[in-house]
């Protein structure tokens, strides 16, 4: 039921802004503008009701939260995070999320999630610039352009810069592992 309120609440802030960020971009009443406004302190959401509002990170949400790292990235970050869909966690191998998600392996799970957050908030036009980042796990990942393409490790970024009220998410088409 919590999961749906999120999500309920989430979508209703992205409903409610979107009148102010057409304002921003279009001509308008005075009278408009005034009712429009309001919405101007609309907080941004944390990366993990984001996350979780999006619809493609169920995979990723329900880990956070077997591996007991929701509440540390509802904080105040800044974190970047590399976030796999449910289709990048369904390319691994048949059983590996349900066997990761065992009590018993609450560590390999921390570190394999771990290894997709960077300290800082790190956008797009800076991620392009490095050729690796420490992760919160300890180990780099590699970053690399190809083609026009970035990559982590061997996962594709299919998506940047989705900002946060703790940081950015840039959404990858695999789940990268720490070597």
């Amino acid at each position: 039921m919590k999961f749906r309120l999120v999500v309920g609440a989430f979508s209703a802030c992205c409903f409610l802004s979107l009148p102010f960020a057409v304002a921003q971009t279009c001509p308008t009443s005075a009278a408009q503008q005034t009712s429009l406004a309001i919405h101007d302190d609309v907080k941004k959401a944390d990366i993990v009701d984001t996350a979780v509002a999006a619809g493609k990170f169920k995979t990723l949400a329900a880990a956070l939260q077997a591996a007991g790292l929701v509440e540390a990235l509802k904080g105040d970050g800044p974190f970047t995070v590399f976030a796999p869909t449910d289709e990048a966690f369904a390319k691994l191998p048949a059983g590996t999320v349900e066997e990761l998600l065992k009590p018993e392996n609450k560590e390999k799970l921390i570190a394999i999630l771990k290894y997709h957050v960077v300290a800082g908030s790190v956008k797009s036009d800076a991620v392009v610039k490095l050729d690796q980042a420490k992760t919160l796990q300890g180990q780099d990942v590699t970053i690399s352009v190809k083609d026009g393409k970035v990559f982590v490790d061997a996962a594709e970024v299919v998506k940047v810069d989705i900002e946060c009220a703790n940081g950015v998410i840039h959404v990858i088409d695999s789940v990268i592992l720490p070597k």
